[in-house]
């Protein structure tokens, strides 16, 4: 079977997930899909690319590679929902954002079919995530986890209108430290490429699971997600084309971003 994600250590108090970059679907599963799978339209397209600043700044990285069609590791493993009241996808989708399913009525997946994709796909990437952090902590006293992610800037399904730029979630502050989001405030408000981008912290995304299971302030785990809109980096429409062109404006403000998360969890390592 193929790994189910890439994985780098790196020497920073920095681990950037990227837990919906991954396109594979298993022959046995995409047998069992409709053809529109395969197009693959809501995955995180081109993370590694758009991050490629990472290792030069020494983080970790993780990068899952089978879709989130597959399963979603963003979701809780017995599959509660993140926003109540309102529509999400859930950790075996059987549609895609616009509502298009997945599966045929008679091939949905059963629960055996989901649990075993859960210990094939989503428990190897969350204990690597796991173990990446106890690592770090233990490293640098303090460790920021960066979930990242990005989404069309049109998903009429989950939000109305055009998504800001830049969506940063700390799970209503819970997820970090409040020092921390004031730091990425204060990195955007001082930054001129922030001039270009539109913002918003804890708007329609709030982080997922990742961001609210493993942002545990108190242990010095301090965890921010960020939900980009592809139109600032990439083409929306299939082949889903990346644009070095655009990527390249928006990656200075990016790993400014990033720097800041250093520079003040640092700080907080030195006080642990």
């Amino acid at each position: 079977m193929q790994t189910p994600f890439h994985f780098h250590a790196g020497t920073v108090p920095l681990l950037i997930s990227m837990p919906h970059a991954g396109t594979a679907i298993p022959a046995d599963i995409a047998a069992q899909m409709l053809p529109v799978a395969q197009e693959k339209a809501d995955t995180d397209w081109h993370m590694p690319a758009l991050y490629n600043m990472a290792q030069e700044l020494g983080a970790s990285t993780i990068v899952a590679d089978y879709s989130r069609y597959v399963i979603d590791l963003n979701r809780a493993p017995d599959n509660a929902n993140l926003y109540p009241g309102q529509d999400t996808t859930g950790l075996c989708p059987i549609d895609t954002f616009a509502k298009q399913p997945l599966y045929a009525a008679d091939k949905l997946p059963s629960d055996a079919e989901i649990q075993n994709r859960i210990t094939l796909y989503w428990q190897p990437y969350h204990q690597q995530l796991q173990y990446e952090l106890t690592r770090l902590l233990e490293l640098h006293g303090s460790v920021v986890l960066w979930d990242a992610h990005s989404i069309a800037s049109h998903v009429p399904r989950f939000f109305q209108g055009k998504l800001p730029d830049l969506n940063f979630g700390t799970a209503d502050q819970k997820s970090c430290d409040p020092g921390l989001q004031k730091a990425l405030l204060d990195c955007l408000a001082a930054s001129p490429e922030s001039q270009h981008y539109s913002h918003v912290f804890n708007g329609r995304f709030k982080g997922g699971y990742i961001t609210r299971q493993y942002g545990q302030p108190q242990r010095h785990v301090h965890a921010v997600q960020l939900e980009m809109s592809q139109c600032i980096y990439m083409n929306e429409t299939s082949p889903f084309a990346y644009r070095p062109d655009l990527a390249q404006q928006v990656q200075p403000l990016l790993k400014q971003c990033l720097e800041s998360c250093l520079t003040w969890v640092r700080q907080q390592g030195t006080q642990a």
